[in-house]
């Protein structure tokens, strides 16, 4: 079990991991863009916009980049560590994943409601309430996929690098990137002409569910962290549209 847990965190297995969610989203956002809604999530139009401007245009180059650096880091770190391939580590992650999901929303929502107190804690599913039961999902795969790679990969991981070069141990540096990082994980899904109007109770909601999602990625790596927000997102707009 100790090793199950060490691999899992491992670039390998995290990038794998991910691929089937990247290729369901970008299949289905492909659909969507055809059938003239053309919609994307947030984060994913945010990264494509920051790689634009470096010279990188339209879908098929922007996911030829990621594909291209998943392939040097995999490559990278087999030959480096000899990570092994055991078909047995992705089903305890995607075991992992459900679980995490269906645990989620109970976990985030009492911590949330705690914080609270008295102020009532809304419900709704936000944007995607307002969607077609697709589309709903489509963006909840690329919720999971661009909002942890963004947020989670870029924000908290930059955020440690920069704090733990100014010379901060471990376990602070962790903890304020990880509050950080919340705070502008949920400050984001007011912005845009799909952002909700502003509320207290749903920001704090956001600002729990970031963190838990942040301890989930430090704790538990990229891909878990991935496929649990993706799924607990998917979850909440079936359950909606049920």
């Amino acid at each position: 079990m100790p090793r199950y847990f060490q691999l899992t965190r491992k670039h390998t297995y995290s990038l794998l991991f991910v691929l089937p969610l990247l290729l369901a989203y970008e299949v289905g956002a492909t659909m969507i863009s055809s059938s003239s809604r053309g919609l994307r999530n947030g984060a994913d139009v945010l990264l494509r916009s920051v790689l634009s401007v470096g010279g990188v245009h339209g879908t098929l180059g922007f996911t030829a980049v990621l594909a291209v650096i998943a392939v040097v880091l995999i490559v990278r770190e087999r030959r480096r560590e000899k990570v092994p391939l055991q078909g047995g580590v992705f089903v305890g992650m995607a075991a992992e994943s459900v679980v995490y999901a269906l645990l989620f929303g109970m976990v985030v929502g009492t911590l949330t409601q705690w914080l609270l107190g008295n102020w009532q804690l809304a419900g709704g599913t936000g944007v995607l309430s307002r969607l077609p039961l697709m589309d709903g999902i489509v963006l909840s795969l690329g919720a999971g996929l661009y909002e942890e790679l963004l947020f989670r990969v870029v924000l908290v991981g930059g955020l440690l690098a920069l704090f733990l070069s100014a010379g901060l141990q471990k376990k602070p540096a962790r903890i304020y990137a990880a509050i950080l990082a919340a705070l502008v994980f949920s400050a984001f899904h007011y912005v845009g002409p799909y952002g909700e109007a502003f509320q207290v109770p749903s920001f704090m909601f956001r600002f729990v569910a970031g963190l838990a999602l942040n301890a989930l990625f430090i704790a538990r790596g990229f891909g878990i962290a991935a496929w649990t927000h993706a799924l607990y997102d998917v979850f909440l707009t079936v359950t909606h549209h049920g």
